[in-house]
Order: C-alpha cells, then structure tokens, then sequence
C-alpha cells in the first residue's frame, strides 16, 4: 500500500516532448485513471512509474520514497499489459505462480499464495490448463492473478481490457473493480474508454498531448469541465458546442432568440463571443418554450435511447431522447438553459 508522486516529471525522445511537466499525486489505496485519445501520453506516465522508460526531468515518488534511479524489479509494483503476456506452456498454476518462484519462495508458500488468488479471481477449476484453452476474459484473470500473488504496493494496468469483447469489458470492469476493494491496494489505470473511466476510477486524470487537462473526481469531470477538450472527450455522445453572439443578455440559436439570466450574463461579462456547451443528454423533442424547430440531419436507434442530430448555428448538434418516442422530419427541441457551460472562444477554457 503506498502513494505514488509525480513532481514536474518530463520525457522527451530526441527533441519532441512526450510528457510536459506533469505533477501528480496519487492517494494510497486509490483507483486512479488515467484517459485520453492515443498518443497523449497515459501509457508513457504508467511505464516511467515502472522504471520501464526513464524520465528526462523531474521526480517519481512511490511511497515517499525517489525511485528515479530504482530498477524496476525493486519498485515494488505489478504491471498488467494489455497482451496478458502469458506463458503458453505453462499452466495457469505455473503462470501465477511464476513471479514467486523467481523469488525462491518455498513450494507451500507459493501454493498458498496461488490458491488464494484463485479462489478471489474465480480461477480454481482453470490451474492445470494451458492459456490457449481460455477465454480471454480467463487469460485476462490468470494475468491478474499473477500480479495479486505478489502484494504489490502499487498495481499498474495498461489498458487491460482493450482485446476483449465488449460484454465480456462490462463484466472485467466490474470484477477489477471489485478486486480494489477487496485488496485495498493503489491501482493506476490507463485506458482510451470514457466509460472504463467514468466507471472504474476515483478519481480520472484528463491527458491531451502530454498535459493534464484536469485531476478530479467522474462527477466533476463530467459534469464541471475544466475546457472544451474535456467536455467534448467525456460523454457519448459529446457535449454540443455552439458559437453564439451576445447581444443586450440574449443569445441566438438559429433563428431563435433566447434570454440570459442575470447570473450568466455576469458570468460571460463583456465578452461578445463564446461558445455554450449543453450535453445530449439535456436535450428533448418535446415542446419548446422557445417554439425551437431544427430539421432531422440523421438519427440512430440505440436500443432504448435514440441519438437524433441537427444543426445550430451551423454546428452539427445532438439530443439523447427515450427510443420510443415519434418524430417527422422537423422537431421542436426542449432545454433549459440552466444546462448551458460556457467556454471562451479562443482558449476553450471553461467560464466559471
């Protein structure tokens, strides 16, 4: 059980910067994910957190402890890979119980350990098979397990759920989830899934070309974002933004006028310009205060909801409505504006 620090921590390779003065801390015994679009870096923060990569500035703390110049193998942490990296001709025993044996553990304690992480992840009937004959949510378990057995300080997973299936990463999310609980162990997760995030993690760090767009807890992330990048990665689908031009505390949406409170108009000051954001979710196809009639772009049946797209103020928007409701080619939208984020224009930062 440990925290892990990071302290103005950069990696470069050659001349281009990977990961650009990132400073972290994370709690002991907490689910941290870390998410973001490919290439912003996530996976490059967990393998410098292994000593897999080597930092080119700054500090890495785990358990108060600098372990910038630490190998890996005295770090006291568990890697799982997105690969399970199992060995195919040994058997899910051998397999967990690998990392002990390189310990020179003795046969009892490591079959003690091996039973008990088995009997946790479900394993029990599966030791004296081989990895080709499981599932991959099995092989994803037996990778777990091979990491339990060690009682790591720090368990470090790379996207472990990527090569599943995607009922079988509704049941993996919810198992590895379960599994923090019941080890009360830290545990950094990297994943491109919004969902994965918004369901497993604590807390999620928000990474956009080697920067933390915002640290905080699922429900502020998407509910209080910090920018436009944000707002618009978190939510399928995305936040609508839609330029708009103030004039006398009204806004312009089509053709339609619509009346600011006094609270947002003090909000936005004297800006002329910006961008309102308003999530699909908060938007319906009833009748309108504003009598607000946009023509269908296209919709999607989603079993029970259904994702209907039209134009604002030439952006392509959309509403999440209830599946079962009808509607022609023209629909009259319904929102309150108390749902409305604002942005500034030319920074995307969020207006608080």
């Amino acid at each position: 059980m440990a925290n892990v620090t990071l302290k103005n921590v950069v990696k470069k390779y050659d001349t281009k910067t990977i990961i650009n003065n990132i400073s972290l801390e994370i709690k002991d015994k907490e689910f941290l994910v870390l998410v973001g679009s490919s290439g912003c870096g996530k996976s490059t923060i967990l393998r410098m957190i292994a000593g897999l990569e080597d930092i080119t500035g700054g500090e890495i703390f785990i358990d108060g402890k600098c372990v910038n110049n630490m190998h890996p193998k005295d770090r006291d942490i568990a890697f799982v890979f997105q690969s399970y990296a199992l060995y195919p001709h040994m058997s899910v025993y051998e397999n967990i119980a690998f990392p002990l044996k390189m310990r020179n553990l003795k046969k009892d304690e490591i079959r003690k350990k091996v039973l008990e992480a088995a009997q946790i992840l479900n394993l029990t009937e599966y030791l004296d098979r081989k990895p080709k004959q499981l599932s991959g949510g099995q092989r994803q378990r037996v990778a777990l397990g091979r990491a339990i057995v060690r009682n790591p300080k720090v368990f470090l997973m790379d996207e472990p759920l990527s090569n599943l299936d995607a009922k079988l990463r509704v049941q993996m999310r919810s198992e590895i989830k379960k599994l923090h609980e019941k080890l009360q162990t830290t545990f950094i997760y990297v994943t491109h899934d919004q969902t994965e995030a918004l369901t497993m993690g604590d807390r999620i760090v928000v990474l956009d070309k080697g920067v933390i767009q915002q640290a905080d807890t699922p429900e502020q992330i998407y509910y209080n974002p910090a920018n436009t990048f944000v707002a618009g990665f978190l939510g399928s689908p995305s936040m609508n933004f839609i330029n708009v031009k103030i004039s006398n505390g009204t806004i312009k949406f089509n053709d339609y006028l619509i009346s600011l409170s006094e609270c947002q108009r003090n909000l936005i000051g004297s800006r002329e310009e910006v961008l309102v954001g308003i999530r699909p979710e908060k938007m319906d196809i009833i009748d309108s205060n504003y009598e607000f009639v946009v023509p269908v772009d296209i919709s999607e049946m989603l079993g029970s909801e259904k994702i209907v797209y039209f134009y604002i103020n030439g952006a392509k928007c959309s509403a999440k409505i209830d599946s079962q409701k009808q509607f022609d080619t023209n629909v009259k939208l319904n929102f309150n504006t108390n749902d409305f984020l604002f942005f500034d224009k030319e920074t995307g930062i969020r207006i608080s």
